[in-house]
């Protein structure tokens, strides 16, 4: 298992963006057991950011599969994280 938050500061440490809203979610996975996908709000070149990362040296397990850019991270009214509504649209975007 992989951790997400790990994956989520990597991302941020990687881009130079602390505060960079994203999340990380992981999804089942025919081959590997689970991927992770990545959610970033804002606009932003999913190839770009993989190769960022793979540029700071991000282990291979910790990449995500799939990068995508949405309009906003799903957040809570607490302000933390909606990580059941970030897990349904990663769902959607990867099987889009």
């Amino acid at each position: 298992m992989v951790s997400l938050g790990d994956v989520e500061q990597r991302v941020r440490t990687a881009l130079a963006d602390p505060d960079l809203p994203l999340v990380a979610i992981n999804l089942p996975d025919e081959k590997k057991g689970e991927k992770v996908i990545l959610l970033l709000e804002g606009e932003h070149d999913p190839q770009a950011i993989k190769q960022q990362l793979i540029d700071a040296g991000m282990p291979a397990l910790l990449l995500p599969a799939k990068i995508f850019s949405v309009d906003d991270v799903p957040m809570l009214g607490s302000g933390k994280t909606d990580f059941a509504t970030s897990r349904k649209l990663a769902t959607e975007l990867t099987n889009a």
